[in-house]
């Protein structure tokens, strides 16, 4: 999984008025959970942009004060007007050590039904799943080729031993439903498959 670093500084007081005054200076306040005791601290908010605004996932190198913490983005919390970053809560991840954390789910293929007028419908676009800190993908990958009209791809379609997923084995990752333009065709092997006969029955008479 690919990691990003941010380069923070320790917070001594976490009062509101202190808070504020960070927010007002172009700083955003955050908390990493996950070791012995909570860590306090600031950084820039331009320092998130790789983080927050992507939609693929990513482990954090968060320096404070010369040591480097490896965190996963836990939290965040946005202004309702503004949308400018309020508070982030991060968990501190070890190598040796399973993490649960939400992955993002890149569709690829043509699915079959959506090509006889189907419609694509994402009922997941994000999975979590728990792994070693290593073993965390940057996405996972669903093939939707094989999707007529009516099918389902089911999450255990995905499984990797790699990592572990977090849901019920009928979790429904997508699904191809039917719509007024669609077109019932059978596959091509089976259109294949039914011309090939024509020539024996025509023989055998």
């Amino acid at each position: 999984m690919k990691s990003i670093s941010i380069k923070g500084s320790k917070r001594e007081s976490v009062g509101k008025k202190a808070t504020k005054a960070l927010r007002n200076a172009g700083q955003v306040p955050c908390v990493i959970y996950g070791g012995d005791q909570p860590m306090h601290f600031s950084a820039p908010e331009l320092a998130f942009k790789g983080l927050v605004y992507t939609p693929d996932a990513h482990t954090v190198d968060i320096e404070l004060e010369g040591a480097t913490y490896r965190a996963i983005l836990q939290d965040i919390q946005f202004h309702p007007v503004t949308d400018r970053i309020l508070h982030v809560d991060f968990y501190q991840i070890f190598d040796d050590k399973e993490v649960m954390m939400l992955i993002p789910v890149k569709f690829v293929g043509s699915s079959k039904g959506v090509l006889n007028g189907g419609v694509l419908r994402k009922n997941n676009r994000t999975l979590r799943v728990k792994a070693l800190p290593d073993n965390l993908p940057d996405f996972i990958e669903a093939d939707i080729t094989n999707l007529k009209i009516g099918n389902k791809l089911y999450v255990t379609a995905l499984e990797n031993e790699a990592y572990k997923f977090m849901h019920p084995d009928n979790t429904v990752v997508c699904q191809v439903r039917t719509s007024r333009n669609a077109v019932n065709v059978d596959d091509e092997d089976e259109e294949e498959g039914e011309t090939a006969d024509a020539p024996e029955e025509t023989a055998a008479e």
